[in-house]
């Protein structure tokens, strides 16, 4: 191999690391908000208030294209249920009703650390052979008293892998679930 090939791999290496990095401190920045009593006490509080699951969050953000992850947030002291989708390359922020599951708006994700996410993520769900939504599933048994607050990919060991952040009680907990 030359060296210029082994220099470009080793770049396409490290531009992905950086994905799945930008991605992975993304999914932190997610409950960022969140990481004071307060705002994690309003998250549960106001998680009671939806109708819907995570799961049907992001059978409704298909409408927009592949979903590539999707969140419960408090924003601006409102319940938010986000999803961010890509479709053709391009990336999208659904916002879906949590009273009703149906689409409220999709906004292009084109700047900032939106986009840096989006990308990382979209770049571990390519190989991906299981869904977000079939990844969720897996990782929520149907008599355990779980919420699932968020689930999103990254690449680990050069693996896809759905981190799925689950609300039990008043408890926090992350789990990883393979999506290949």
């Amino acid at each position: 191999m030359t060296r210029r090939k082994m220099l470009l791999m080793t770049a396409g290496a490290t531009v992905l690391g950086l994905a799945a990095l930008v991605g992975f401190f993304d999914h932190n920045a997610i409950f960022a908000n969140d990481d004071d009593d307060d705002g994690q006490k309003a998250l549960i509080k106001l998680l009671d208030t939806a109708k819907i699951n995570l799961q049907q969050g992001l059978a409704a953000g298909e409408q927009q294209g592949q979903p590539i992850s999707a969140k419960f947030e408090v924003d601006e002291g409102k319940l938010q249920l986000s999803v961010y989708t890509v479709k053709e390359g391009k990336f999208s922020e659904v916002l879906v009703d949590y009273t009703n599951g149906k689409v409220i708006k999709a906004e292009p994700i084109t700047e900032g650390d939106d986009l840096a996410a989006a990308s990382s993520q979209s770049v571990a769900m390519t190989d991906a052979k299981t869904t977000l939504k079939e990844a969720v599933d897996k990782a929520v048994t149907p008599s355990a008293n779980l919420r699932v607050v968020s689930a999103t990919p990254s690449l680990r060991n050069g693996h896809p892998v759905a981190s799925i952040v689950l609300l039990d009680g008043e408890q926090f907990k992350t789990v990883q679930q393979p999506l290949d």
